[in-house]
């Protein structure tokens, strides 16, 4: 049978990702517009792998379910690569929440339920999960554990508690390190492990976007005064991804790796000096 690596997200990190991980295997490749997904296919298929694409829409249970069924259909499932999101400059409160918190969320359950034996998945959220203040006890567990269906009614995620977009994506991919601790557990008893990788700016088109943007300044800012003093590449995203979903990796389950050049200790205990 088939082994069949998923990447929902096919932009440029989601691409660097398969091509480490799915030598000899199937990947099919989704993206909420499918000739994006047609298009990351195309430039893997002409380098020798696999491919077929398909569209899909993280933020509706149907759609994931869709994309699940066609992963099932093509083989055995053996990895996941959750590449897909929007950026605080691109979407609304409500849309960052529902693609970025949620969909993710679904995603893990959708395909903690096929996802092989042997089998890893990576789910890539953010620097900013870790840039935002402490939530309660009660919060953490809220956002590890609430039923997918029933998360975006949580109380402090509704529109008078989330201040703005920034706040929302921050609450969505801290949520999204807390989910991926809690599915570890289900995703292990099908023998299988799931980690989230919590990168700092990536010049993708989604960063591009967010330079050119109303926040351009503070993103500058933040590679300016990193400790890395520079952005990094999806290829260096991509290297941590193959360690931690290879059987290298056979020890690493539920974690989320912050890898963002020093951005984030500089965030909370100062700005580097260099010589």
């Amino acid at each position: 049978m088939s082994q069949v690596v998923v990447v929902v997200g096919a932009g440029s990190i989601g691409q660097a990702i398969a091509r480490r991980v799915s030598v000899g295997k199937s990947v099919l490749l989704a993206d909420l517009r499918r000739e994006k997904a047609e298009a990351a296919a195309k430039v893997l298929s002409d380098a020798g792998y696999a491919t077929q694409a398909v569209s899909v829409d993280v933020s509706s249970r149907e759609s994931v379910e869709a994309l699940v069924a066609k992963a099932a259909e093509l083989g055995e499932v053996i990895g996941l690569i959750q590449a897909a999101g929007v950026s605080p400059s691109q979407a609304p409160i409500e849309a960052i929440l529902k693609v970025d918190l949620y969909g993710t969320a679904l995603l893990l359950e959708a395909f903690g339920n096929v996802i092989a034996k042997g089998g890893s998945g990576i789910v890539i959220s953010s620097q900013s999960g870790h840039r935002m203040g402490p939530l309660t006890v009660e919060q953490n567990r809220q956002l590890a554990t609430t039923p997918v269906d029933q998360l975006l009614d949580l109380p402090f995620l509704q529109p008078d508690a989330v201040q703005d977009t920034l706040h929302a994506y921050q609450l969505s991919k801290r949520g999204n390190g807390l989910r991926v601790q809690a599915e570890a557990v289900r995703w292990g008893r099908r023998g299988a492990r799931i980690n989230a990788i919590s990168p700092g700016i990536v010049i993708t088109p989604l960063a591009n976007d967010e330079l050119k943007g109303p926040r351009g300044e503070g993103y500058r800012k933040m590679i300016e005064s990193s400790i890395a003093g520079r952005a990094a590449t999806p290829d260096e995203i991509a290297n941590l991804a193959a360690l931690v979903m290879s059987a290298d990796g056979a020890f690493i389950t539920g974690s989320d790796f912050l890898i963002d050049g020093g951005t984030t200790a500089v965030h909370w205990f100062g700005k580097a000096d260099r010589e």
